[in-house]
């Protein structure tokens, strides 16, 4: 079975993100920018269920500028087989991509469509699910433990009520979640390797595919600033406080 991986170029989650001076726009000059958390769960877990003998290939594939090149080769030191990058206009809406991932996925033919859940910049989780809907496959979001049965996956999801377990058949598609699994460190020789493992790229226009948002970017504010606490010398002081000032308590 082959496994295909989406992947996505975001800030490093340890960088703290700075806004533009005007406030149009998140501020990328000069920042570490980094394989999404969540995509990197689903590259540890494709890669996982091919060294356990259930996949015979991982393909990565990224959608953006020469820049997301960088992850890819991340992608394939952790263990994946090849990538593919579809050269497209930055920040393009999920629909755009989820259209993009459905052409590569038609051309490839996986048996299993691993994403993860979200990504930590738009935060929209929204591709997976439309790519399921646009290929009219089985999905399951939010995966903690994905197990492979023969032609069907067994999928634990974390929903609000606690754990739910769902059926698949293959091909599916499945977003990851934070407890799916632990990701793995990229090992030197791995790394050196993965500069020789093909990486193929395509345009948008190749696939027949229109890039595009419908989303307007008004404006972005930074969160605010926290006050600094304040020492109290009783609870009476406490309590008074908390009723006058904070207005907490009645």
């Amino acid at each position: 079975m082959k496994l295909l991986v989406a992947v996505k170029r975001v800030i490093d989650y340890n960088v703290k993100v700075r806004v533009k001076a005007d406030r149009s726009d998140v501020d990328l000059a000069n920042v570490k920018m980094a394989l999404n958390p969540f995509c990197e769960i689903a590259v540890e877990e494709a890669v996982r269920l091919k060294e356990q003998g259930v996949a015979s290939e991982v393909v990565v594939v990224s959608i953006g500028g020469k820049a997301c090149q960088e992850q890819l080769r991340t992608a394939l030191a952790l263990g994946a087989d090849r990538a593919i990058q579809v050269e497209a206009p930055d920040s393009p809406d999920a629909l755009s991509v989820a259209r993009i991932l459905a052409k590569i996925a038609e051309t490839e033919q996986p048996g299993l469509i691993l994403l993860g859940k979200q990504a930590i910049d738009s935060d929209n989780n929204q591709t997976g699910q439309m790519l399921a809907a646009l290929l009219n496959r089985p999905q399951a979001t939010f995966a903690s433990e994905v197990k492979v049965e023969g032609e069907h996956l067994l999928v634990t999801r974390e929903v609000d009520g606690g754990l739910q377990t769902l059926k698949l058949t293959l091909p599916a598609v499945v977003t990851t979640d934070l407890r799916l699994n632990e990701p793995r460190y990229a090992s030197l020789p791995n790394i050196m390797k993965a500069k020789k493992k093909p990486l193929e790229v395509k345009t948008a226009e190749d696939l027949g595919v229109t890039v595009g948002s419908k989303i307007r970017l008004l404006g972005v504010e930074p969160p605010a600033e926290r006050s600094a606490g304040i020492k109290v010398g009783s609870v009476a002081e406490l309590v008074e406080k908390l009723r006058n000032e904070a207005k907490v308590i009645a």
